[in-house]
């Protein structure tokens, strides 16, 4: 065969390869595709490209786990809404049980302190949501409500400790709780003098000296309290005042 027939021969075999398969993956012996090498191709690239896209998705997953990290504060800053009304006082502190298990569901949740403050700030609503209403409980109380809400309270202030105070102060803040402390009132008409520190502090009489002097912690061997014949001589010092 000549030099001629053999180059019309190779050009004939190669016409027969469809232009979409690659040499490499062509039988010119046998006029077809070499499905084995295609195969063992095609598998070796799907092998490396999984690798790639489990190596892309972790990548994703850890820049993801390192974005949320970084809007984490490193503790959390009670902010109060800016429209809770003048005339109300909402007691927020982080170690309120409520306000405490927020402060762990917000860390562990990888909030950021915007998303934080939504969450104090609807606890404050609800706070608020619960409080009574002052201008409908003067109302309860008739035309001198005024007066009997100033005189409750300063009769407060005057006969209990600070933290007996307070207390008083909550239930005080309704008609019936007013109504409740004019009875307690009336039943101590006559009071003696406080034997501890209260609020605001009440000038004594001599009355309530003497009174006070006759207590066994105040003579007695003993009984003497220290703190309690201090306390007596400081009243005494308020009478020569």
């Amino acid at each position: 065969m000549s030099e001629e027939d053999n180059k019309q021969e190779t050009t004939q075999e190669e016409s027969t390869r469809p232009e979409y398969i690659s040499e490499k993956f062509w039988d010119n012996d046998r006029g077809e595709v070499n499905v084995e090498s295609l195969s063992t191709s095609y598998n070796a690239l799907e092998k490396k490209l999984g690798q790639r896209t489990d190596e892309l998705s972790k990548q994703i997953r850890t820049d993801l786990e390192q974005e949320r990290n970084a809007k984490i504060p490193e503790k959390y800053e009670i902010k109060l809404p800016d429209d809770i009304p003048e005339d109300i006082q909402i007691d927020v502190s982080e170690d309120q049980p409520l306000l405490k298990w927020w402060g762990d569901k917000a860390k562990s949740m990888g909030l950021s302190q915007e998303e934080y403050n939504e969450g104090i700030n609807t606890f404050v609503q609800n706070e608020i949501a619960g409080l009574p209403d002052i201008e409908q409980e003067k109302l309860n109380l008739g035309d001198n409500a005024k007066q009997r809400i100033e005189s409750t309270d300063l009769w407060a202030k005057k006969h209990l400790s600070e933290e007996g105070y307070n207390t008083i102060a909550k239930i005080a803040s309704t008609a019936n709780g007013v109504k409740a402390l004019e009875e307690i009132m009336s039943l101590n008409k006559n009071p003696v003098m406080p034997q501890t520190p209260t609020a605001v502090e009440a000038k004594p009489t001599i009355d309530d000296l003497r009174s006070m002097m006759k207590d066994p912690k105040y003579w007695k061997d003993g009984e003497k309290d220290p703190t309690y014949i201090n306390r007596v001589a400081k009243l005494f010092e308020q009478i020569n005042k």
